[in-house]
């Protein structure tokens, strides 16, 4: 029996995974601390472990007690703009987890360790970005998920663990949390208008991206374990073709009756132009889904108003006030003078 770890299975992209992976016969457990997901996203049939990857007990007991096969790393705080100011957080979440499950893959003779990264990886001004550049991350995000892959490419010239990196950018359909105000635009402005506000957009709107349809990428993800091509090797996956927010909002608008009513907030520190070469990932996984950016919305749409709105959180554990992006401004807990 195949036995597969899931982090992040109740999550938007690891739910896709978990659905896959059961389809393909894997027995499936997930493990998730339900901070950005859902129980009732979890497939039926996987087991589900409420939990952190950060927990390194709890990851120990894990593999002692389902000897894993396959281990699909999906958990992460994946805020790439709310990193900068969450620095501690992003490094415990995205790095030092990572790295337990590392460590258990080593020693339990895991087969393979899938991991999703991200475009954050390559910065500014490499387009398309392709998986022969030399990643130069700007963000906390970007540098946390690099150094797993680096950590990865030494685990298997140490140990021999093979691995496969993902690198998906914009990712967008059913179960996506839209009521998270700090990433996933098209969930976002979904959330916004079914609550009657304005469509919020950083800057002028003209920055580009790949938005990209679930299934460009949870399928490749899942599969990638039975194609040994892919082994200790990277891959950008998603959709070719780029937009700007501003024609991104009117296609959204478009699915729900109303003409865009968009609100400009200041720029943010972000890149500008993000998209992706994906010719290495199609000679390896085949063509993509080939759901274009209209369909795709019109499911994702169709989900959303059966969902509803969800209200949207604030994050609680900010450790850099300054220069919070407009929107996300927060005050400072004061702190009391030491008398002397």
């Amino acid at each position: 029996m195949i036995t597969s770890l899931v982090t992040g299975g109740a999550g938007f992209i690891g739910s896709h995974v978990v659905k896959h992976c059961l389809a393909a016969g894997h027995k499936v457990v997930v493990l998730d601390d339900l901070s950005g997901g859902f129980e009732d996203h979890i497939p039926e049939g996987a087991i589900f472990v409420q939990g952190s990857v950060v927990d390194d007990q709890l990851v120990t007991s894990l593999f002692a007690e389902y000897k894993f096969t396959y281990v699909y790393h999906l958990a992460a705080y994946a805020a790439e703009g709310l990193s900068h100011f969450i620095r501690r957080f992003n490094y415990n979440n995205n790095l030092i987890g990572s790295i337990n499950l590392i460590n258990e893959s080593i020693k339990h003779k895991v087969k393979c360790f899938v991991f999703t990264s991200s475009i954050a990886v390559y910065g500014a001004g490499q387009l398309p970005m392709r998986e022969d550049m030399v990643p130069q991350p700007e963000d906390p995000y970007g540098v946390s998920k690099y150094a797993v892959e680096l950590d990865l490419k030494a685990a298997h010239e140490m140990f021999g663990l093979n691995y496969v990196v993902f690198r998906p950018h914009n990712v967008y359909g059913e179960n996506q949390n839209i009521g998270d105000k700090y990433r996933n635009v098209i969930g976002i402005f979904m959330n916004q208008i079914m609550q009657g506000q304005q469509l919020t957009i950083f800057g002028d709107g003209e920055q580009t991206r790949a938005f990209s349809y679930i299934d460009d990428v949870a399928i490749p993800i899942a599969k990638s374990v039975d194609i040994p091509a892919s082994y200790n090797q990277v891959f950008n996956i998603g959709a070719d073709k780029p937009y700007t927010v501003n024609e991104l909002a009117k296609v959204v608008s478009g699915y729900f009756g109303v003409e865009p009513n968009i609100k400009y907030l200041a720029a943010r520190n972000e890149v500008v132009h993000a998209y992706s070469d994906h010719a290495k990932a199609h000679g390896v996984f085949g063509e993509g889904s080939g759901v274009t950016l209209a369909e795709g919305i019109a499911k994702m749409a169709a989900w959303a108003k059966v969902v509803g709105a969800r209200k949207s959180k604030e994050f609680e554990n900010i450790e850099i006030y300054e220069k919070l992006p407009q929107g996300w401004e927060r005050k400072a807990p004061q702190t009391e003078a030491v008398p002397a």
